[in-house]
């Protein structure tokens, strides 16, 4: 399916103006407590519950699109058309009272994202994209990413425990962020997998480590990401889909620097 840009703008438009509503919503929620237990040690907050509520029943009415979110689920990720939702980016630090928290919805097409919308209420920062470019940060136009050296860059890499086992297990993870010291002493834990990818469309940062999976921690970053010239692959160097098991984002030149970094960790199996 293809969708033109009038349409593509039209529903930014509309999805930013939901955003904006859930905003107030999010700022108000800060420091909530947990509400929901989920899978290992993580866990949702009434806000998260509420907030995915409430976008969710305004993008299917203002849209006609269906939603896939973080908490409910919802349409499949392999629809024509889907909204992907992350109600918030960041559960520990919100419910913490750490700024470093994000509301994320990208817009896939035939699993292709086309549109991404980052929300960091607490820093009053908007990222939008559209296919093609040029990313927005509260509708001033931002610079495309030029070619780096990861030497120069700052780098942003999830949290993890050094005994969790997985498809990455934690020794691997130590490993990797061990060797990418050697060359780039400016590694970055934000705990938001989406204002990691966010910061490197606006060239914060110059790439940034997911060892996780989840198409809601990634389909607004990639878009993002894709906009403003950056290069997206899973950590084995294959292009990013919607079932890619990791994801590794960076500008050029410091994206082909990443990856030989986490190749020579070698084979994740190997540290279980």
């Amino acid at each position: 399916m293809t969708l033109d840009d009038r349409q593509l703008s039209e529903l930014l438009d509309t999805a930013a103006g939901i955003l904006d509503g859930a905003s107030t919503q999010f700022v108000a929620g800060h420091r909530a407590d947990s509400a929901v237990a989920k899978k290992g040690d993580d866990f949702a907050t009434e806000v998260d519950l509420a907030i995915e509520r409430r976008v969710v029943a305004e993008l299917q009415r203002l849209t006609g699109i269906g939603v896939h979110g973080e908490e409910f689920g919802g349409e499949s990720v392999d629809s024509e058309m889907v909204w992907i939702l992350d109600p918030i980016d960041g559960t520990f630090n919100y419910a913490a009272g750490s700024p470093m928290a994000a509301i994320l919805l990208g817009l896939l097409v035939d699993g292709e994202p086309v549109l991404g919308l980052t929300w960091l209420p607490f820093m009053a920062q908007r990222y939008t994209a559209i296919v093609g470019g040029p990313v927005r940060c509260n509708g001033d136009e931002l610079a495309r990413l030029e070619r780096g050296d990861v030497g120069d860059a700052i780098v942003g890499t999830g949290t993890f425990n050094i005994d969790s086992r997985g498809r990455y297990p934690g020794r691997y993870r130590a490993t990797v962020l061990a060797n990418l010291s050697r060359q780039c002493s400016r590694m970055r834990m934000h705990g938001a997998t989406g204002i990691d990818l966010a910061y490197v469309s606006a060239g914060i940062l110059g790439g940034a480590i997911s060892f996780g999976h989840h198409i809601w921690d990634h389909a607004a970053g990639v878009a993002l990401v894709q906009a403003a010239g950056g290069i997206v692959t899973d950590l084995a160097g294959e292009p990013w889909t919607v079932t890619a098991p990791s994801a590794l984002v960076a500008a050029p030149g410091v994206h082909e620097q990443m990856l030989e970094i986490v190749a020579a960790a070698g084979n994740p199996k190997d540290y279980l």
